[in-house]
């Protein structure tokens, strides 16, 4: 049964280390419990938005697991300040909101997925497990309204640190990377561009972290925005 602290000992090499936040102790038991008999390991738990920063730079999870209705702290600064701390890291929001601006918020501070609390368990632990392969998971019917506000942002202004049309030239990809980029805008998850392109999941993962490091960008947030502005996503 995993605890509020972190265990290090006893565990599965290779595991995709989870953290769970919620300030529900019962539910938040119950998804732990339940990532855990699916062969995640829970490194720590914690119960409001404080306690989940400290714990998240402590124990350094794969995916963060996350409400967004926290005492102390929302959810979505917690989003943003464990992303600050740890850019690797994989944030999927489980919360009993499907509004759309809850969605909306959240994605803007860096969720990699948002399931809502209705899904079941199954669904919950295939979530996890393509949120930490990088893939971006949303409850049905959202993933639509996350791509078009992807294509709203992308008509804003740039920010001076977004590398728009009036700073420095923009890094060089290789052909491959910029197959990889266009189809990432097409709101396609790393499965389905593996397929697409007939290579491994890895790989196109590697492109994805290359691409990142090229532009200086934090997560598929910023990228997708990236590809959109320059009309990637509407290339053949």
């Amino acid at each position: 049964m995993p605890s509020e602290s972190t265990d290090q000992a006893g565990r599965q090499p290779g595991a995709v280390r989870v953290m769970v936040v919620d300030d529900h102790p019962m539910w938040r038991d119950a998804v732990a419990r339940d990532l855990a008999e699916a062969g995640f390991e829970v490194v720590a738990t914690a119960g409001d938005g404080p306690q989940a920063v400290r714990r998240a730079q402590a124990v350094t999870p794969d995916v963060l697991v996350l409400d967004l209705n926290l005492p102390g702290m929302p959810g979505v600064q917690v989003c943003r300040e464990t992303l600050a701390a740890q850019p690797g890291l994989h944030v999927l929001v489980l919360s009993a909101s499907g509004e759309h601006a809850d969605v909306l918020e959240a994605v803007k501070s860096g969720a990699t997925g948002y399931l809502v609390k209705s899904a079941s368990t199954a669904e919950l632990v295939d979530a996890v497990r393509r949120t930490a392969r990088g893939d971006a998971v949303f409850t049905p019917g959202l993933a639509g309204l996350v791509l078009g506000e992807y294509r709203r942002l992308a008509t804003e202004p740039a920010s001076p640190s977004s590398g728009g049309s009036g700073g420095p030239a923009a890094p060089q990809l290789t052909e491959r990377e910029t197959e990889v980029l266009r189809l990432v805008a097409k709101g396609l998850s790393y499965k389905q561009i593996a397929e697409r392109l007939v290579i491994s999941h890895r790989t196109v993962q590697n492109h994805v972290q290359n691409t990142l490091g090229k532009l200086q960008l934090h997560n598929r947030v910023e990228l997708v925005r990236y590809a959109i502005e320059r009309g990637l996503d509407d290339a053949d």
